[in-house]
């Protein structure tokens, strides 16, 4: 049985990860901790019913008291890499699912995975789907260079661009045979209007109310266009993916940046 503690546990996605950790005869919930909810039992707030395990603010003192196997983190880019140093110290695996995680923020990680001899599996997304998405991204781009990603999230995301666009940018930009063509008299009259450039892929953002995650990439040449796209519609898309992670960290060392390590792409 692995034993888990859940940061952000009163977010969207942390109520779904107790659901999942609940549900699973492999995990159990240990620990909750966020500064929302304090004191409430993480059951009810998940919907699952009393589990007797109750929200707490202070990490390191519920990691002291449940002696926890893996720390699952979807919380803010302000506070994660302190709850990462926190869970590391004392000797707990990690499994990172919040945005905004650096190229700096991964060598820090890996650096600390290293020095406290814990294991840490990060991943811009956990949706199967969405890696298999970026995969098929990756192939095209050795025959298509010419690419742009338009990404959609909810209105709430602390962040822009995604993750799993940033993610999907490098992988065209490293298996890509030749250069994209671009248009040298291009001018924007509205600043912005052409999005964001990532190693000569154009990234544009969307942030709406109604939708959760979503990715298309377009890629075209001569007479012909072929777009990948991803939906997620629920959170729950996400949950086999981390639980993959969460049953898989415990035995796989150092740092894994993308759940593509653990399905073998």
């Amino acid at each position: 049985m692995i034993k888990v503690i859940v940061c952000g546990a009163v977010g969207k996605m942390g109520r779904e990860v107790i659901r999942s950790v609940v549900a699973d005869p492999q995990t159990t919930l240990v620990g909750a901790v966020d500064p929302q909810g304090v004191g409430l039992d993480a059951g009810e707030v998940a919907g699952v019913g009393t589990i007797d395990v109750i929200v707490s603010k202070d990490l390191e003192k519920t990691i002291k008291q449940t002696k926890p196997n893996v720390l699952v983190d979807f919380t803010h880019p302000s506070s994660v890499m302190e709850n990462i140093k926190t869970a590391a110290k004392n000797g707990v695996n990690l499994v990172v699912g919040t945005t905004g995680i650096t190229a700096r923020d991964l060598k820090e990680i890996e650096r600390i995975c290293k020095s406290k001899k814990v294991n840490a599996i990060v991943a811009p997304n956990f949706s199967i789907g969405a890696v298999l998405m970026m995969k098929m991204c990756e192939l095209a781009s050795e025959y298509f260079p010419d690419a742009e990603i338009i990404e959609l999230h909810h209105n709430q995301k602390a962040d822009a661009p995604s993750g799993t666009a940033i993610k999907t940018a490098e992988l065209i930009a490293e298996k890509r045979k030749e250069k994209p063509s671009r248009n040298p008299k291009e001018k924007e009259t509205i600043s912005g209007v052409r999005g964001g450039d990532f190693k000569g892929v154009k990234i544009h953002s969307v942030r709406l109310p109604g939708l959760v995650a979503h990715q298309e990439v377009i890629f075209s040449g001569p007479g012909q266009v072929l777009s990948i796209r991803h939906d997620s519609f629920e959170r729950t898309s996400f949950m086999p993916g981390v639980l993959m992670a969460i049953k898989s960290v415990v035995k796989k060392k150092g740092l894994t940046y993308g759940l593509e390590k653990l399905i073998g792409l």
